[in-house]
């Protein structure tokens, strides 16, 4: 972490949250959050080209010999709206102010970046070494639901668990859900936690009722281990693999690519024989099939994954013009004649494939 030889030896810049906590876990850490105890801004307009900032929130990106680093400023935060983006109230503020801010005690923790100390104000530290997660307030979930999310994240990650206390806040709130919150947040929160790929995670989010945070419907987790299935068959959204599972999902701000994922497995019905597994799946992505077959028929999908997708006919259209049919619908027709014979025998060759043409047309 030690990226400060290019500034002075202020008393007033620390590391804070997740980049502290890792270290101390002795883990990489994914961010490394630098705060400056007052106006960031200001502060670090004397260091280079200022890249970006946000004047609301005292945020700052400065390059400085090559290098882009972030800094915050200190500041204190009120949600005015309970489950939406917090309000600043003051830039500048105390060390103290700042990390109460946050969400649980081992993310509290500061180090400051010219001495190496840590300032621990809410036991982050003991709560470190007993492997345990407490919010810092009896509001926190209430102010900010996608923390729930988050613990799950971290209790995956590091083998943390709930403090009792913290537990107890969890299942008030999960039991009275205000659904007026910034789903974008969530998503954000559920991504990160199931791009992780645990089957443990996915199964706290389901006993414990987290999902309800995103679906209410009630939900039974699944017979399936998804994460050894996804390690079998890697998709790009994992995340998705598993949320997708749920009955609605209406709330989240899918992209269009994201949709089509969770509305394209919804849409098969049974699937009975070869041809009807490979019509269906072909050209979906592997997400979908997927999750048709930990919803309703995995046999299907393994079948698919496994051998029937590697099975493709050689005759094209240009065999067809070739051979004196015209372009027509009839085309299509004979392709899936020709397909249905090939998943019954996939050791079929070009000029089987041609003498099937020539028996259709004749």
């Amino acid at each position: 972490m030690d990226i400060i030889n290019i500034y002075d030896n202020s008393d007033k810049l620390y590391y804070i949250g997740g980049v502290v906590r890792d270290k101390l876990l002795g883990v990489k850490s994914f961010d490394v959050d630098i705060t400056y105890v007052g106006n960031a801004i200001e502060y670090c307009s004397k260091f280079g080209e200022v890249i970006q900032e946000n004047p609301d929130f005292g945020t700052v990106r400065v390059n400085v010999g090559g290098r882009e680093v972030d800094f915050a400023s200190t500041r204190s935060e009120i949600y005015e709206k309970k489950g939406h983006l917090p309000v600043v109230t003051k830039i500048g503020c105390s060390l103290k102010e700042d990390v109460m801010r946050r969400d649980f005690t081992v993310n509290a923790l500061a180090m400051s970046v010219s001495t190496g100390e840590i300032v621990d104000y809410t036991g982050g530290q003991k709560d470190l070494k007993d492997k345990i997660l407490r919010v810092l307030h009896d509001e926190s979930f209430i102010d900010d639901p996608t923390r729930i999310i988050r613990a799950l994240k971290f209790r995956v990650r590091f083998g943390f668990d709930l403090e009792e206390h913290t537990r107890y806040l969890q299942e008030k709130y999960l039991s009275d859900i205000n659904y007026d919150m910034s789903y974008k947040r969530v998503k954000k929160e559920l991504m990160e936690t199931f791009n992780l790929n645990s089957q443990r995670a996915f199964e706290i989010f389901i006993q414990e009722g987290i999902y309800k945070l995103v679906s209410p419907e009630k939900f039974e987790l699944p017979k399936v281990n998804i994460e050894e299935l996804i390690k079998k068959y890697p998709v790009e959204h994992t995340w998705l693999v598993y949320i997708g599972l749920l009955p609605d999902l209406l709330r989240l701000e899918f992209t269009k690519e994201e949709r089509k994922i969770v509305e394209d497995f919804r849409a098969i019905g049974d699937l009975k024989t070869d041809f009807e597994i490979y019509k269906a799946f072909d050209g979906l992505a592997v997400e979908s099939i997927l999750l048709y077959g930990i919803s309703k028929d995995m046999n299907a999908a393994i079948r698919y994954l496994d051998i029937l997708r590697y099975i493709k006919i050689s005759v094209t259209g240009e065999d067809l013009k070739a051979l004196g049919l015209k372009p027509s619908p009839k085309y299509q027709e004979i392709f899936d004649y020709i397909l249905q014979a090939k998943l019954q025998n996939p050791q079929m060759t070009y000029e089987d494939e041609i003498s099937l043409v020539k028996n259709y047309k004749n």
